[in-house]
């Protein structure tokens, strides 16, 4: 499955969060770093799911950019 991730600049790195997964974050040095741990994050935190026996979500959150 693939997740929509948000990344977004912090003062001194970088974070990164997964709108249909809630509690699914990570931080990183660089843009790289935070993908690299976002998806050892989503890993992680569908196989807690499935082991609580909860559904996992398929994905539905939409990204776009809009210029304006």
């Amino acid at each position: 499955m693939r997740y929509a991730v948000v990344i977004e600049k912090a003062d001194s790195n970088y974070s990164a969060y997964v709108p249909d997964l809630p509690g699914c974050v990570a931080t990183g040095a660089t843009v790289e770093e935070v993908e690299r741990e976002i998806k050892g994050a989503i890993r992680f935190h569908l196989e807690g799911m499935r082991q609580d026996g909860a559904q996992i979500p398929q994905p539905s959150a939409v990204c776009e950019y809009v210029e304006a």
